[in-house]
Formats: structure tokens, sequence, C-alpha cells
């Protein structure tokens, strides 16, 4: 299959697979970028069940060595993980990009945005979610230091205020219009949401975008769009 479509419709194009679970905090990432790029229509979802810990045995290994959720697969068998790295191949698809930046300027600051919503948000909350509470189980999560994943809590906790001062001064994480940066510190904040870590009430501006996302159809109906019609 051709990484574009010459003539930008991408109705022609062969059905796509995204191994997931319906509600984890990473698949909404590629979900919401999905919809965003009207894509909807050319997936089918696999469900891989975190809480049986599918996504660590070998069958899932061998389409994934990190043994994380998502994964895109092609029609030609092609594996792409990781989610910023499936958003930039959605995203250029119809060769219109409007999640990852039309000029070098933007795509900078969006990539500069997304992977901060990682590691000082969404990444520290996985941190702690697998560390410092019981996680997926004691069948999933070998290891555990709790020490550590206070810490990452912590982290997460003033990942929170950056953002919400990012967001007292543009609209959008990246500036002026919504973005994979967006999407990101969404995950982040799903997260928060399913390990019960509330975001202060004093952050008001990262609580007004945060309702304003919510709003949005690709965000609202994330879950729902992997049921049957």
């Amino acid at each position: 299959m051709n990484a574009q479509i010459s003539n930008g419709d991408t109705t022609k194009l062969p059905i796509m697979t995204i191994h997931d679970w319906s509600t984890g905090p990473y698949p909404a990432r590629v979900r919401i970028a999905l919809a965003e790029k009207n894509l909807q229509s050319r997936v089918q979802f696999v469900s891989v069940d975190l809480w049986k810990g599918e996504h660590k045995k070998p069958a899932f290994l061998a389409k994934n060595y990190s043994g994380t959720l998502p994964v895109l697969e092609l029609d030609d068998g092609t594996l792409i993980a990781e989610c910023t790295a499936i958003t930039e191949y959605l995203d250029a698809l119809d060769g219109a990009p409007v999640l990852t930046g039309r000029t070098p300027r933007e795509k900078g600051a969006i990539h500069m945005m997304s992977k901060r919503a990682e590691l000082e948000l969404l990444d520290a909350i996985s941190v702690y979610f697998h560390h410092a509470t019981p996680g997926l189980g004691p069948d999933v999560e070998i290891y555990q230091n709790a020490e550590w994943g206070l810490r990452q809590r912590d982290k997460a906790l003033r990942g929170m205020a950056y953002f919400d001062a990012v967001l007292k001064q543009q609209p959008f994480v990246a500036g002026a219009f919504f973005s994979m940066a967006d999407i990101t510190l969404i995950g982040g904040l799903i997260f928060a949401g399913l390990v019960e870590l509330a975001v202060p009430a004093e952050y008001e501006a990262l609580h007004a975008w945060y309702a304003r996302m919510n709003e949005r159809p690709s965000v609202k109906n994330r879950v729902t769009m992997s049921e049957p019609a």
C-alpha cells in the first residue's frame, strides 16, 4: 500500500487493523487521531485484553516487541507501534497533515509539546499506575517500586501545573490549533482520571481546555468507535 494516497481519497484505502484496548489512554490517542482524520471506516479493531496481560503474551509480542498498545497493522503486514509514529502515518495518508504540522515551525512546536505531554504527564502517570497502585494485577505487575511510582505521581502533578500555564497563554497545547500535542495531553488526563489523580482545582485553564476537548466528537466517541454499528 502506498504511504500516501495521491488524490487524497482515503475512502479507497485498504482496511487497516488496530490492535488496542478500547478504554486505554494510549489507544485513545490513536482513536482520536483516526476520528480527526475521518478514517474510522478504514479500520477494524482487534481487542487485546490488558487486564489479562494479553499484551505481554508471545502472540502479541510477535507483533510488538515492547508489549504495548496500540499497534497499527497494514494490509501488507507492516506493523507500526508507538502512538506518535501511528499518528504521523495516519496524518500523512491524504497528503494534508493537520495533526502533526504543515510547516517546519509547526512540526517542531507540535513534536516538542507532544513529547513534553508524554514525559511530564502521560508516561509519569503510567509509572505511578504500574508501580504505586495495584496496576494490572500481580500476573502482569511482576516488579513494582512504590517509591518511584509516587515520585512520578508528583512529577505528573507538576506537569499539570506546567500545562495550565501554557494554556493560559494560548488556546491549544502547541499554539493556535488542535494538534497531536493536544491529543497526547488528552491521553494523559484520561489516564489521570482512571487512576483518580485529580487535576487541582486552581489549574483553571487546564480544566477549561479539557472541558472543550471533551466536546470534540473525536474525544467523546473514542471508546464507542470500535463497537458494532
